[in-house]
């Protein structure tokens, strides 16, 4: 399927300790601080501050909004043309197009997070909605540091090395998740509050120490060196474009947040409409959504339209911005190639990522407990996706990023019978750990070959808006299918819904196969 070289012994001990050596060297060691800084927010807004307005007494209802805050981290291809184009005043002359977006992010996520600690979600409905606004900052600012970091990653080294940099980022990410997940939990009861027993200062002790964490990234931006780039877009326009440019982007958020929200008011009829002429509650309800947000992206696309016909912004710097980056892939790739690569990273993550949505609850039908889910899924999961990771990146530069891109895909899916097996098995803990180790092995290794896959694409002048794209659309589609993974369940049973899983990883292995015919990438 993939050529065949033969190398002497000697080549093959040499590119064994090429791969040993890229463990140390300072790029990767930079993205595992900068993966660190990554994965420490998200569940500042998921899983923590859930558990903290619950303790507050906050409304289940109201809790699962906050959940919203992170939607930046799915829409942050809307905004990752400015970041890629406009200079941040007086930082960029210092720091460079990169340190400086990612230092000003990070300073964004630390204000972010010491808002929230200094807000009393208990005291009250005003408290409430500071703490949402904190929110909505943190997972702006947190989208608008991967941005940069994901650009910095594919300018600062060559695609030799980004299996082994995305390897390590993939680790300091899962690490940044674990403390601000369990470990702010643990600081949060230690320091005295509990449900039944609220405190607002443990809780505001645990922000204030989460957000000193995040030191180790804004280091890290400080001491590291500014990626080298021909291509500076902040010599081509004024001060006034990029004003003007700033301003078509609120106005056209403003425009797609009003929409989608008026449209909430002529949609419940809808919804019971198309429930009715479809059968099926879940699809009318994922249709009226689409709608929705079809509507908003409309909405902002035209007031765009009109700024720019009636001359109000640089029409130019919009079209670099947001025409020219798709116009780029299309043009090297070709149509029909670019539109299967599109495929392929649309679906590679889909066999794992339906599964992983119903996993927790499948644990829990078998009779696991919940302290068995948290040591064996959690913990032991967790140490095994970070050396998945690594492996992926060493075996990447060994063999080259297509075979462990197709190798990936292969046991991202196969290791999904395996839940077949525990299935029929029952709560065995023994086999648990076995699932686990293989299917979160699996994840790892596909992960790190599918992020080096993905900057392998990327045109140097276009980073952070190609793969912010990118990594928008490579979750997407699973997501949507994730959704109906419960009804799927209920429909078929666990077993015949792990072998489905299972299969839907075939279309990924083929066209793997026929873009590694076409592609020139490492291996």
């Amino acid at each position: 399927m993939f050529p065949l070289i033969l190398k002497s012994p000697s080549d093959n001990g040499k590119k064994w300790q090429t791969a040993i050596q890229s463990f140390c060297h300072p790029r990767v060691v930079t993205m595992l601080f900068f993966g660190f800084s990554a994965g420490l927010p998200i569940l500042l807004i998921f899983s923590s501050l859930s558990l903290w307005l619950r303790e507050a007494g906050v409304q289940r209802s109201a809790v699962t909004f906050f959940s919203w805050a992170a939607l930046g981290y799915s829409f942050k291809f809307v905004w990752a043309p400015l970041v890629d184009q406009m200079p941040i005043p007086w930082l960029t002359r210092k720091l460079g197009r990169r340190r400086s977006w990612i230092l000003a992010a990070q300073a964004g996520i630390v204000c972010a997070i010491l808002g929230m600690a200094f807000t009393d979600p208990g005291t009250g409905r005003h408290p409430l909605v500071l703490m949402g606004i904190a929110a909505v900052l943190l997972g702006f600012s947190s989208a608008t540091q991967d941005i940069v970091i994901d650009a910095y990653r594919i300018e600062s080294a060559g695609v030799d090395l980004q299996a082994m940099m995305a390897s390590a980022y993939i680790g300091g990410y899962r690490i940044g998740m674990l403390v601000a997940g369990a470990g702010a939990l643990i600081l949060a009861e230690w320091f005295g509050s509990a449900k039944g027993s609220y405190r607002f200062e443990a809780w505001q002790f645990t922000y204030c120490i989460m957000a000193a964490f995040m030191l180790v990234g804004m280091i890290t931006a400080l001491v590291i060196d500014e990626p080298k780039s021909n291509h500076n877009p902040a010599d081509a326009y004024t001060s006034k474009d990029y004003l003007t440019g700033l301003g078509l982007f609120g106005l056209a958020v403003a425009a797609f947040v009003m929409t989608f929200h008026l449209s909430g008011r002529i949609t419940p009829g809808m919804k019971d409409g198309l429930e009715q002429w479809l059968g099926n509650a879940v699809l009318a309800g994922l249709l009226v959504e689409c709608f929705r947000l079809g509507a908003g992206l409309f909405a902002g696309a035209l007031v765009g339209r009109l700024c720019m016909a009636k001359g109000l912004v640089n029409q130019k710097m919009v079209t670099d911005s947001y025409v020219a980056p798709v116009l780029d892939f299309f043009s090297r790739y070709r149509l029909t190639l670019a539109w299967l690569i599109l495929a392929l990273i649309g679906l590679y993550r889909i066999s794992d990522i339906v599964l992983g949505v119903i996993s927790n609850v499948f644990y829990q039908d078998l009779g696991f407990s919940k302290t068995q889910i948290a040591s064996v899924v959690k913990t032991f999961g967790l140490f095994m996706t970070i050396a998945g990771g690594f492996a992926g990146g060493m075996l990447s530069i060994r063999y080259g990023v297509i075979r462990i891109l197709f190798l990936g895909a292969l046991l991202a899916s196969a290791t999904n019978l395996l839940f077949m097996g525990l299935a029929f098995m029952g709560s065995n803990l023994i086999f648990l750990y076995l699932v686990i180790a293989a299917d979160n092995l699996a994840a790892g290794l596909a992960s790190a070959a599918f992020v080096a896959f993905l900057s392998s694409l990327t045109n140097i002048k276009f980073t952070a808006v190609q793969y912010a794209v990118f990594s928008s659309l490579m979750t997407l589609i699973p997501k949507v299918f994730g959704g109906y993974s419960g009804t799927m369940v209920d429909a078929v049973g666990y077993p015949a819904f792990f072998l489905l899983t299972t299969v839907m990883g075939v279309p990924v292995l083929l066209l793997v196969w026929y873009c590694s015919r076409h592609l020139d990438i490492a291996g």
